[in-house]
């Protein structure tokens, strides 16, 4: 989730920890970070999202945030264990990056030899371990410009994808970076706000009663959330940027 103002997930993430091991299969383990200032609330757990506890607080607590990513984790590379939960956490330039990554990389061993390592045995971690690693390498200890820095991802995302499917979310907090492989779609919600019913749960909200006319909202997912509401899909290798609630070009 992208917002132009600090914006709980409470409903989306509702329905997203269902398919955590109630309506879909992706029930070893899961995670999400949340951007507040400079830090983030970072949680995540090797039980299915649809019994863990902690993904229980997260439906209760309306925790509010700019920028969010959460995951749910079906095994291809890794066992079943903390280490190897999404999203992932790294520093650059002096703020957080946070990563998650959906679908399979073969054969996918990049030297990393930068104090960028993983923790655990997944494919993604790597990834993000080597995305961060070229990031650095190219632009060195500055930041560069957004446009500059979405030139770089975009060549990375590209190569790693030619190792198998590569949907992924990267985010520094002030931008969120997406990246189908596969399947990604997305929605904007901004005023005149509706009501939107959940495809997974019972569930349905009117964001026209808790939001203002100035609020704008983006949700990316690999599939819909909602049954009510016009989902836009992505193309495949595509990567879309979104700050403040909308994709920019």
């Amino acid at each position: 989730m992208n917002c132009n103002v600090p914006t709980d997930i409470v409903f989306s993430f509702t329905g997203f920890a269902t398919r955590g091991g109630g309506t879909d299969h992706h029930a070893d383990g899961w995670g999400i970070a949340f951007f507040e200032g400079a830090g983030v609330r970072h949680f995540v757990d090797y039980q299915a999202a649809i019994e863990s506890p902690i993904a229980d607080l997260i439906r209760r607590v309306p925790i509010k945030s700019k920028n969010v990513i959460a995951h749910i984790r079906k095994a291809t590379q890794g066992r079943v264990a903390l280490e190897n939960c999404h999203p992932f956490v790294r520093e650059l330039w002096g703020r957080y990056f946070v990563f998650a990554h959906n679908g399979d990389l073969k054969n996918f061993m990049p030297e990393l030899d930068s104090p960028y390592q993983p923790v655990g045995t997944t494919d993604s971690e790597r990834a993000f371990c080597y995305i961060l690693q070229q990031l650095r390498r190219r632009f060195g200890d500055a930041p560069p410009l957004l446009n500059d820095l979405t030139a770089a991802i975009q060549k990375l995302t590209s190569e790693i994808a030619g190792y198998g499917t590569f949907n992924m979310m990267l985010s520094d907090g002030s931008a969120l970076f997406a990246h189908c492989s596969t399947s990604l779609h997305y929605i904007v919600r901004q005023y005149p706000f509706s009501e939107a019913v959940l495809s997974d749960q019972d569930m349905k909200v009117d964001f026209s009663e808790v939001t203002t006319a100035n609020d704008r909202v983006a949700v990316i997912v690999t599939e819909p959330l909602t049954t009510n509401e016009t989902w836009t899909p992505f193309t495949v290798g595509e990567l879309k940027v979104f700050i403040d609630g909308q994709p920019v070009t």
